[in-house]
């Protein structure tokens, strides 16, 4: 008959077995006619006997069977608990990395950095997500906005803004300003889960600058870093040089900012509508302007870094970020390609 593999026997059900095998070895009967008797197989009968014969009853328990934990992994588990410590008592910029936060980036260098390990960032995730951290980030949202505004503006207003441009050979762009300062820092960091990781700004220098910027959705971006306070003189001095960078009538699209309504602003627009015109988001509806992604890409560029200590510093990364995506325009199209701006791509 078919003999029975012990290997795939529960370990009770392989621990009575082995037991049935020695009270049969106990009165006498020889190895193969147990065999014949139990229908178990020879090395697994023989077995049951060597561990009797060297331990006693005690040493049939079968011992569980694959990998213990934690074994086969890269990291040692006293190395496991240390990275987990780092991560909750320290911060990036304690152990002087060039992160704010703790992502996986940050982490993989980390463990790099200690123990001469690299791992994959899809490693280091299931390290992380095995130690129970979670990537945190809060979400915002005006309860302002009015839902029959901001239909009215993607099928009523945006369609027509579009056929005008379209007929008139001119070009759409979105625009909005942002503050950059040296303490605002971005992304998520890695915690275990339930608490909330916190950062800490950088004190006495708080650093400020402010930009204005325009996007297309073929790719195109315009800049202007401010130095000073934003206001109706700053837009105008900007709106000046888009319409002379462009070539073609300007079709610009701004959130409801008060300087955008701004007398000034709208009286110099007024003396060249033949060449730009301006047109408004619904109210409290910052998701609606592709600009937006432009914003936040930078900040969180500059965010996940340590922060710098000087304007002249905050200025250099904002310009050397802006420089990088304005000749990039495949990486600008991609703002449109979020599901909330895609109706202007």
């Amino acid at each position: 008959m078919d003999k029975e593999d012990a290997r795939y026997q529960k370990l009770e059900q392989l621990h009575e077995r082995r037991k049935q095998v020695v009270r049969l070895h106990r009165k006498g009967m020889g190895v193969m006619a147990i065999v014949g008797m139990t229908g178990l197989s020879y090395p697994a009968v023989r077995l049951a006997v060597d561990l009797y014969e060297e331990g006693g009853y005690a040493a049939l328990k079968p011992t569980p069977r694959g990998r213990a934990s934690g074994e086969g992994r890269t990291l040692t588990s006293e190395q496991e608990d240390a990275i987990r410590r780092t991560i909750c008592d320290k911060r990036p910029e304690q152990l002087k990395m060039e992160f704010a936060l703790w992502n996986r980036a940050a982490v993989m260098q980390l463990i790099e950095r200690e123990y001469g390990i690299k791992l994959s960032v899809r490693g280091v995730g299931n390290y992380l997500s095995r130690w129970g951290f979670t990537p945190q980030k809060p979400i915002k949202k005006a309860y302002e906005q009015r839902p029959e505004a901001v239909q009215a503006w993607l099928n009523e207003q945006y369609p027509a803004i579009e056929k005008r441009a379209k007929a008139e050979g001119g070009e759409i762009h979105w625009g909005d300003e942002t503050a950059l300062v040296n303490t605002d820092v971005r992304g998520r960091s890695y915690a275990p889960a339930g608490k909330t990781p916190v950062t800490y700004t950088v004190g006495g220098t708080r650093q400020k600058l402010s930009m204005i910027a325009t996007v297309t959705n073929q790719g195109k971006t315009r800049w202007m870093i401010i130095d000073e306070a934003f206001n109706a003189d700053k837009l105008i001095e900007f709106l000046d040089a888009l319409i002379k960078d462009s070539g073609k009538k300007v079709f610009l699209i701004l959130d409801n900012l008060r300087v955008h309504h701004s007398k000034p602003v709208k009286a110099w627009a007024a003396e060249r509508q033949d060449k730009i015109e301006l047109f408004y988001l619904p109210s409290y509806s910052p998701e609606l302007n592709p600009e937006e992604r432009l914003n936040a890409d930078l900040k969180h560029a500059i965010g996940t870094k340590v922060p710098v200590r000087t304007k002249a510093k905050l200025k250099l990364a904002a310009t050397e970020h802006m420089v990088n995506l304005e000749q990039s325009p495949e990486r600008v199209k991609k703002f449109f390609q979020d599901p909330r701006v895609k109706y202007a791509a």
